[in-house]
């Protein structure tokens, strides 16, 4: 047996941004945090890029110092984000970093599920319904699809995503503000798009999965992630797929299971918002990665409440997400 560690971590808006947090300061809190994971296996969202000072495009700098006289230096990556090209963005890329060698990575956005239309009310109201032009409902960022090699011929599937937080997305001409409305009817449209992008990737991310059964029904998947949900909202249950819901025991072996029903209640928890502790970060894993779990635990010892650390302070080096890490015991080749 050999044992593999993998862990999802949202590092909230990494950046070398001195007028916000000087990046010493994030290095500082995360990259003892990032250690004791000892992962082998690391999923991190809001990885933000940086453009070198001589020009040319985006690149991971603020990252690659976080994990200088790291074990995670040395380790392979992919990334995407919502640049041009699929490239890299400013903010919030996906990056996995891997100890096992990565065979292939891409960005999955629209490729599997269409963006929706969606007709601004507000135009429809001043254009007319008939009049009124629909416009797309695009995903704020990509799905990650890493597939990386356990040896023995076995590849591990890795989808690292970060799906759209419950904040009203913009309409045009609803808002006074950043954080105000002109109406509550904005305010509740704006509301709806961000759920339908929620669930809509969430599908994206299902079907993505559905994908790699088609090609080995015995596939090793992980989902991890920011799902912005807790494991009773839609867009979990649309990427479980469980048979609980699909009502087809034949189905079962397509079903992911949450390893965070293996931990103990008092400590099931990522985020805490305005005193109530949610769990938003998941890891989600098919039958084949279950039948070597032997545990998972979520680092959750001093994490602030999101809500009160912004009234103390404009902007924290913590992240206000804690890392959830799970633990395998890999077959040995013959097994």
């Amino acid at each position: 047996m050999r044992t593999l560690r993998v862990a999802t971590f949202n590092l909230e808006s990494l950046d070398d941004d001195p007028a916000r947090v000087p990046l010493a300061a994030r290095i500082a809190a995360l990259r003892p945090r990032l250690l004791r994971l000892r992962a082998d296996v690391l999923c991190l969202q809001e990885v933000n890029a940086q453009r070198p000072r001589g020009g040319g495009g985006r690149r991971l700098d603020a990252l690659d110092r976080l994990l200088e006289a790291t074990p995670y230096a040395g380790f392979d990556r992919a990334a995407a984000g919502a640049g041009v090209d699929g490239g890299l963005a400013d903010v919030h890329n996906l990056v996995v970093l891997s100890r096992l060698p990565v065979l292939a990575a891409r960005g999955v956005r629209h490729e599997l599920v269409p963006p929706p239309s969606w007709t601004w009310l507000g135009r429809q109201e001043v254009d007319g319904p008939e009049e009124a032009a629909p416009s797309p409902v695009t995903w704020d960022r990509p799905i990650l699809h890493a597939t990386l090699d356990l040896g023995a011929g076995r590849r591990l599937e890795v989808v690292n995503l970060h799906l759209r937080a419950p904040l009203a997305a913009p309409v045009p001409g609803a808002k006074a503000g950043p954080f105000r409305w002109h109406s509550v009817a904005g305010w509740a449209e704006g509301f709806y798009l961000a759920a339908m992008k929620r669930s809509g990737q969430a599908l994206e991310a299902r079907l993505l999965v559905e994908r790699l059964f088609d090609a080995d029904p015995d596939a090793a998947i992980l989902v991890a992630g920011d799902f912005n949900c807790d494991a009773r909202e839609v867009p979990f249950k649309i990427i479980r797929g469980g048979a609980d819901d699909t009502g087809n025991p034949g189905l079962a072996g397509r079903a992911l299971s949450a390893l965070e029903r293996g931990i103990e209640s008092g400590r099931r928890f990522t985020v805490r918002h305005g005193g109530e502790a949610m769990m938003l970060d998941h890891l989600q894993v098919s039958q084949r990665l279950l039948g070597w779990y032997r545990g998972a635990e979520v680092h959750n010892e001093d994490l602030d409440d999101e809500v009160l650390a912004a009234d103390r302070m404009p902007a924290s080096p913590e992240s206000m997400h804690a890392p959830v890490v799970a633990e395998f015991a890999l077959p040995c080749p013959e097994g």
